[in-house]
């Protein structure tokens, strides 16, 4: 919105990959919201200050007019049927071939080609810095980089573990239980008031605490599974908010004599330790000749900078093979995939009365085909296989909203796997959906084109509960407990985006006519997330 003055906090910005600095351009879409029409002359910019700012950095912004420009042009396979059934595949390829996004692709080879000569001579260097009299160290540092490759992915397997554990001790607790909460503000004896058991919702047991506090806790109070130490007689319809039933109940609690809290467990690092892996890889790593090198640690320094920068050299490698591949030759791959899957036929002549005009070829494109030509997002083609497979059949509204975010929802961090589905209905299609991304992104791989993105669970609990009513601090809290930290505002983006997904299924066409089985439920979804502060944002 137009405001007199606007605050840049920081000159850095989130590209999708990775908070990068601004360019001149930006700084001017920023910055030009300063000033409103018809009521202010000028309008005012602030850059907050800090120890990383550059004040002449920030004049260079400012003053810059001319920008480059970027192309980030690349052939979808909406686009793909789009233009073969507009233009034919020989015109569509040609007009590929012409476009800025190919002429800038050859012209900037040259930049990185020389980038990767930089890198190149100082991975020698690094090479040299990490030599060792011992042995090969490389190989060393290798076996050191796959043994913490291994123990991350057996924490996270444990922590995955460890929560569905959680959630199932919660489930079986009963009024009456006496339990002790392993940690926080809470930490302590507690009662089992009431379970707190949801059909769709981890447990949410109420307790009365030794300090005689009662409320609610959450799976985030138990590290660890609980055990039940005790049961203690709660009258049926128990009043926790009075004083003096809270002080009957500690009393009955102390006269238990429990004994003292256990120390921690440790799970985890028994899996750690019993992980066959994990054991081979660390007994490889001692007979090593390099790991009995008094200067084992310097060496290994070096070696992870070269790791690093190797990682680097291999992404700007894979980024000259991208922009030397023409345009051209990426719509040809494709085209073929969209035909070995049923959206387009193989070309043949077209008379002179077809579409692409005498000579050319025909209209190529499939009823598939003309449905895929109707979705437009970046999970494209995963969402037409997703339809022509029913994956999705026989969800209700809410349930459609939780599986097709998963198609649009893009974590900005790392976050905590999602381990509970809100229906065992949204857990089997959301698995016929990864299924079928996993097959198309094999298929994509064997051919030579990009994979499409993974679908992401971290927004499902979110748009679920959103989608069923509720309010949007419950929603934005359960999506903390799943492990998504989100803001109102990023809620209000996403849910956006899956809006427009699920509006372009309610109006997509069946491939064999009339309307897909995923239309209602898709309205209706569409219906029931724009309500709140998301329509109040789309009539701003």
């Amino acid at each position: 919105m137009p405001a007199r003055t606007v605050l840049l906090e920081r000159l850095t910005k989130f590209n999708g990959e990775s908070h990068a600095d601004i360019t001149p351009g930006e700084y001017t879409q920023l910055t030009g919201r300063a000033g409103r029409r018809g009521i202010d002359v000028e309008g005012h910019a602030v850059v907050l200050w800090g120890p990383d700012v550059d004040p002449t950095r920030v004049a260079g912004l400012a003053s810059t007019r001319t920008y480059p420009l970027r192309s980030s042009f690349r052939p979808s396979y909406n686009m793909a049927v789009n233009l073969v059934s507009q233009l034919g595949r020989a015109a569509a390829r040609d007009l590929l071939e012409s476009s800025f996004a190919q002429f800038q692709a050859d012209r900037g080879v040259a930049g990185l080609v020389k980038q990767i000569k930089r890198h190149e001579a100082t991975l020698a260097e690094y090479e040299q810095q990490m030599r060792c009299q011992a042995g090969d160290f490389a190989e060393y540092a290798a076996l050191r980089r796959a043994l913490g490759d291994r123990e991350a992915a057996l924490s996270r397997e444990g922590a995955r573990a460890r929560r569905g554990t959680v959630a199932a001790s919660l489930e079986a607790l009963r009024p009456g239980d006496v339990i002790r909460v392993p940690s926080g503000r809470r930490a302590g004896l507690a009662i089992v008031l009431d379970p707190g058991l949801h059909p769709r919702d981890d447990p949410h047991p109420t307790v009365l605490t030794e300090s005689r506090w009662a409320g609610r806790l959450s799976m985030l109070d138990f590290p660890v599974a609980v055990d039940v130490l005790g049961r203690i007689r709660v009258p049926k319809n128990v009043n926790h908010r009075s004083p003096q039933e809270r002080s009957d109940l500690v009393s009955s609690l102390r006269a238990l004599k429990l004994p003292e809290a256990p120390r921690g467990r440790r799970g985890a690092t028994k899996a750690l330790h019993d992980d066959d892996e994990a054991l081979r890889l660390r007994s490889a790593l001692r007979a090593h000749p390099c790991h009995h090198c008094a200067d084992r640690e310097q060496h290994a320094r070096w070696a992870e900078r070269h790791a690093r920068l190797q990682r680097e050299v291999d992404g700007l490698r894979r980024r000259i093979e991208g922009r030397t591949t023409s345009l051209g030759r990426t719509f040809d791959l494709i085209c073929a995939l969209l035909e070995d899957r049923g959206y387009l036929t193989a070309a043949r002549p077209a008379s002179s009365g077809a579409p692409g005009g005498s000579g050319g070829t025909a209209d190529e494109t499939t009823p598939p085909g003309r449905q895929l030509a109707r979705i437009w997002s970046e999970a494209d083609l995963v969402v037409a296989e997703c339809l022509h497979a029913g994956a999705w059949d026989g969800l209700d509204p809410a349930e459609l909203a939780a599986v097709t975010c998963t198609l649009v929802y893009e974590a900005r961090r790392d976050e905590r796997a999602v381990d509970r589905m809100p229906s065992a209905a949204v857990r089997e299609a959301l698995a016929r959906t990864v299924r079928i991304w996993a097959e198309l992104a094999e298929d994509e791989a064997a051919v030579g084109l990009p994979q499409s993105r993974e679908p992401d669970l971290g927004f499902v609990w979110a748009v679920y509960r959103w989608a069923r009513g509720e309010r949007l601090d419950r929603v934005l809290t359960a999506a903390a407990e799943a492990g998504a930290e989100l803001s109102a505002g990023d809620f209000i983006r996403w849910c956006k985006q899956v809006l427009d997904l699920l509006e372009q299924l309610a109006a997509a066409p069946a491939a064999g006519g009339g309307t897909i089985a995923v239309a209602a439920p898709a309205r209706a979804a569409a219906a029931a997330i724009r309500r709140g502060v998301v329509a109040q944002s789309m009539q701003a």
